[in-house]
C-alpha cells in the first residue's frame, strides 16, 4: 500500500540469482559460498545499474544472509546469474524500490526488462571470465562457470 492507502501496481523488474560459489583470494584459488550479503542461490531483484561503469555493479533488493530481512545494496554483476524479467507484487520489494534513488531504464515493462536482462547476462558472464583471466581454476572447482558446464 502507498501512503494514501492504495495498493501499489505490480512492476516488471529483473530477477536474478546469486552464484552458489564464487572464486576468491589469491588467483581465485579459494571458493566462498554466495556473497557477504546473500546466500548462494538467493533470488534478488535488480533495480538499478551504473551504465557509465559498463554495468560492473548493479543495485539489488533481496533477503539478506544474516537477518532474512529485505536489503538494498550495490553488488558486482559477476556474482549474479539467470537474469530474467519478473512481475513483482511483493509490497516489501515495491516499497524498497520506491525508496531507492531513481530507476535506471525508466520503463518497467516486460520488454524493457527482457532487453536489460539479456544485456546483464552477457555482462555477468564476461565479467566472471575476465576477472580471473590467466588464473587456473582450483581443483576441484565449484565456481558458477564450472558448475554450469554440460558434459559433451
Amino acid at each position: 500500500m502507498t501512503e494514501s492507502g492504495e495498493v501499489r501496481e505490480p512492476l516488471w523488474l529483473i530477477a536474478a540469482n546469486v552464484v552458489r560459489f564464487r572464486r576468491y583470494g589469491e588467483g581465485g584459488q579459494e571458493l566462498r559460498p554466495g556473497t557477504k550479503s546473500f546466500r548462494g542461490g538467493s533470488k534478488v531483484y535488480v533495480i538499478g545499474g551504473y551504465g557509465g561503469m559498463a554495468y560492473e555493479e548493479v543495485t539489488v533488493i533481496g533477503r539478506g544472509r544474516h537477518t532474512g530481512a529485505y536489503i538494498t545494496i550495490d553488488m558486482a554483476t559477476r556474482n549474479l546469474h539467470s537474469f530474467r524479467p519478473a512481475l513483482v507484487r511483493s509490497p516489501a520489494v515495491l516499497r524498497r524500490y520506491d525508496e531507492a534513488p531513481g530507476g535506471w531504464y525508466g520503463d518497467e515493462t516486460r520488454e524493457a526488462s527482457e532487453a536489460m536482462a539479456t544485456l546483464l547476462a552477457v555482462k555477468a558472464r564476461a565479467e566472471r571470465t575476465e576477472h580471473w583471466r590467466g588464473s587456473p581454476h582450483p581443483d576441484p572447482c565449484r565456481c558458477h562457470e564450472c558448475l554450469t558446464l554440460t558434459p559433451e
